[in-house]
């Protein structure tokens, strides 16, 4: 098959040749058709994840049909549709016994922990656990968009977040997760405040719902502004980039008793992040973490796509061939952006 492949964090991904995969006793392989090219993918391919040996394919939010089922694989059958979340469960662990599979003690991550989806086949564990049927008239540029960053962006707003209709929401970083945020929290009728530094994605914030938006570029104390503008403060704040600044003032900007939610990754040469701790306490704030979203819970917000009040395909702002991905790959690092890139390898 044919899979983006990069021998060394950092340097040039190449599209090779590389052997077909095959499925675990308990798991599949699927059919490449749509993948979506995350922040995620680039953190892997700088080096930024313990998890990843080279030689590697990165790629985990993804759609396509189900080419060949394992021997103990009895809800899934060649040819079927579906998309999966970027955790894989176990489905044995007390995590995952409690239903909680997207913090599974086992977990397993395309493009993380074993080869992914920028490829023309990928291999997937447990898919009884995991496996997710797109529904009918969904395309799978679509569905390649769930796995990840909406999924995510649903979990952290939703029931992470607890939005109630009404709140101020602010939303650090329009990228795919932001930007997935800000139309959740808009659809449940909160007021979302979009922060970015890019025009382009603070354009889209707007139309995806956001009632203002917050040039951080131009604003010397962003939690500040925000809480001007929301008079008082936000009620629920999401990290959706992760960097120290924006951490710091998705805390910062919070009313009494706010909750903050911590969606994009935050690394660092020590593996820490300042966090305004004091104001945590002094004004009895929740910090919380928002790590993806289990398979069992995607019937919720497939309904409310299906309904047309969420409108995942309308995240989609570009799509490219595999052989455009290494280079699209290396210049998320560099330029900021807005909206979700699809890569097909069928193209």
């Amino acid at each position: 098959m044919r899979a983006v492949v990069f021998e060394q964090f950092g340097e040039p991904a190449a599209v090779r040749e590389v052997p077909d995969p095959e499925p675990a006793g308990h798991g599949v392989v699927v059919r490449v058709e749509a993948t979506g090219l995350c922040r995620s993918d680039w953190h892997g391919w700088m080096g930024h994840d313990p998890d990843i040996t080279l030689p590697h394919v990165p790629g985990h939010e993804l759609a396509g049909a189900v080419e060949a089922v394992g021997a103990r694989v009895t809800g899934w059958r060649p040819g079927d549709r579906v998309t999966v979340p970027f955790v894989c469960a176990c489905g044995s662990c007390p995590s995952c016994a409690a239903g909680d599979q997207q913090v599974c003690e086992r977990q397993t991550q395309p493009g993380f922990h074993h080869w992914g989806s920028f490829a023309q086949y990928v291999a997937l564990d447990h898919a009884d656990v995991n496996l997710v049927a797109i529904p009918d008239g969904m395309t799978y540029a679509t569905a390649a968009t769930l796995g990840c960053r909406f999924a995510t962006a649903f979990r952290a707003v939703v029931q992470q977040g607890r939005v109630a209709a009404g709140e101020w929401v602010a939303v650090h970083g329009c990228g795919g997760v932001g930007l997935s945020a800000v139309m959740i929290a808009a659809a449940s009728g909160a007021r979302v405040v979009a922060v970015d530094v890019a025009p382009q994605a603070l354009e889209l914030a707007r139309e995806f719902g956001a009632a203002q938006c917050l040039d951080a570029s131009r604003t010397p104390d962003t939690a500040q502004a925000l809480r001007e503008l929301t008079g008082g403060g936000a009620h629920l704040s999401l990290d959706a980039l992760g960097s120290p600044a924006t951490c710091a003032a998705s805390v910062g900007c919070l009313r009494r008793r706010g909750r903050h939610v911590q969606v994009g990754l935050l690394p660092s040469p020590d593996g820490t992040t300042p966090v305004p701790l004091a104001r945590a306490t002094a004004l009895e704030l929740e910090l919380l973490g928002s790590h993806g979203m289990a398979a069992h819970a995607y019937p919720g917000m497939l309904e409310l796509v299906a309904s047309g009040v969420l409108r995942p395909d309308r995240l989609v702002t570009r799509t490219i061939p595999l052989d455009a991905a290494p280079q699209a790959l290396a210049a998320m690092g560099t330029a900021p952006g807005a909206g979700v890139t699809v890569v097909e390898p069928w193209r």
